[in-house]
This record gives structure tokens, sequence and C-alpha cells, in this order.
């Protein structure tokens, strides 16, 4: 039976340490979902979902294995709608660690058949965030050093 994961995240924009934990977990899993997700939390995307999606899929196009879909419901649903028994996670500090915690008590709740796996966050992308490449961006700064793809 075939391993599947599911890696979601709003991905606003979706950075070389998002990239890395992705094929990181192919070692892992034998398909892997990444699903862009609406957070509730954030009203406004910066990055056009429908953009990101396509450059996310560009980026992974050479992997049969990943797919990448656009979402707007519980994760722990989706998880079930893609046969998906594991959520991948990077954490890049104790504060994710806190967060993604809590998140993966409710998941596994919500759906007793579903792990987290979570994954440390690679040295060299430790500092990069989604929230800080789109200050850089806003601003006008080259964030070519910390994304997969040119925007």
């Amino acid at each position: 039976m075939k391993k599947i994961a599911l890696f979601p995240g709003s991905f606003d924009p979706f950075t070389k340490g998002h990239e890395d934990i992705v094929l990181r977990s192919l070692k892992i899993v034998d398909e892997l979902v990444i699903a862009i997700g609406y957070n509730s939390q954030k009203n406004v995307r910066y990055f056009q979902v429908e953009n990101m999606k396509e450059k996310i899929a560009k980026t992974f196009a050479a992997y049969p294995s990943i797919r990448v879909v656009i979402y707007n419901e519980l994760t722990a649903t989706l998880a079930k709608k893609y046969k998906a028994s594991v959520i991948v996670r990077g954490l890049r500090n104790t504060t994710d660690f806190e967060y993604e915690n809590s998140i993966s008590q409710v998941n596994r709740d919500l759906n007793a058949d579903l792990e987290t796996l979570f994954l440390i966050t690679s040295p060299q992308y430790a500092a990069i965030s989604s929230s800080i490449v789109r200050e850089v961006h806003r601003y006008g700064g080259d964030v070519s050093n910390y994304l997969p793809f040119e925007l």
C-alpha cells in the first residue's frame, strides 16, 4: 500500500525551505500532495493562489509522485479525500513546534488515522519565512535567493 502524505500550507509564497521539506519527505513517503490552503487568520493573500500553484507544479514537474492542489476546508478532511495517512510539516524553531503541535493534535482528533511528520528545517533555510519574503518583495528587494522559481 502506498504511503501518501499531505504537505499543507498557505505557501504565500512557496520558499526554498518548503522545497527542501518536499524533497526530503519524498525519501519517506511514496506520494506527496502539496496542498495550498486558505488560512482563515490571513484575510488577503499577497501572491495569487493560482499563480503559486502553477509555479510549484512547474518546480516539481519532474516528480510524478507530487501533485499540487488548492483547498478551502479542514486539512484532516482533505487528507481523507486523498487517502493521506501523514501530514508533513517543517519546523524552523521551537515557536513553530508549539504552533504545529497544537494543530497536529486537533488533526489527529478529527482523523484518528492521521499522523504528523515533523521535519527539522535544513540550517541554510531556517531563517527563511514566507512573511519575510513577502516583506522584502513588497519593498522591491531581491527575493530570488529565497524562492525555487522566478516570480
